[in-house]
């Protein structure tokens, strides 16, 4: 009675890391600390959030492709995705002032961390004629966005229920200054920049 009280306390006591975020922990802040030479390792750049965004312009017609973007970021992300509305009328896209055009959520923690894992090791490999992503995507303060063209290379998506091809933007935040560090964090994390960049 009393190994299983201690065996159940031992498993309370004891918390999980996502791979991606035990990794940042463990190597990739004293690995940037040393090539930015930073004072302290609290100076390092971290990943802050991973944002979604999806626009889905034939949902002016049909309604029903806002709900299955949305299903389909959900099941992508592990986190409910919301809808976006247009800010303004539109006359030139056939747009009304609040009508659906979008689906968006934002990843922090360990969902966060487990998306990226998912993203560099599964999505991304599987992008047929992949020779890398392109370096192009920096803000110039430190933030990288990402555009997928294809929402099926995620291997959450059964391809058969797919009722439209569309593609998605993906933006990391970081705590760099620069754009040099942000992409020395995230090639660090895994994402394959392409070679000749």
């Amino acid at each position: 009675m009393q190994k299983n009280r201690a065996r159940s306390s031992e498993m309370k006591t004891q918390t999980y890391t996502p791979r991606l975020q035990a990794l940042y922990q463990g190597e990739i802040a004293g690995a940037l600390q040393s090539e930015f030479a930073y004072k302290s390792i609290m100076q390092a750049p971290r990943l802050e959030k991973i944002s979604l965004s999806q626009g889905v312009g034939a949902a002016v017609a049909d309604k029903k492709l806002i709900e299955y973007a949305r299903e389909e970021m959900t099941a992508i992300a592990g986190q409910r995705a919301v809808v976006t509305h247009s800010k303004r009328d539109e006359a030139g896209f056939k747009l009304r002032k609040n009508m659906p055009i979008g689906v968006k959520l934002t990843l922090r923690g360990q969902r966060m961390y487990e998306f990226l894992d998912r993203l560099v090791n599964a999505a991304l490999p599987g992008i047929r004629d992949f020779n890398g992503i392109r370096s192009t995507g920096f803000d110039g303060r430190g933030n990288y966005t990402l555009g997928i063209a294809e929402q099926i290379i995620f291997p959450e998506i059964d391809i058969d229920r797919v009722k439209r091809i569309t593609g998605m933007d993906i933006t990391f935040v970081t705590s760099a200054q620069t754009d040099r560090e942000a992409r020395a964090l995230l090639k660090a994390f895994g994402l394959p920049f392409e070679k000749n960049e």
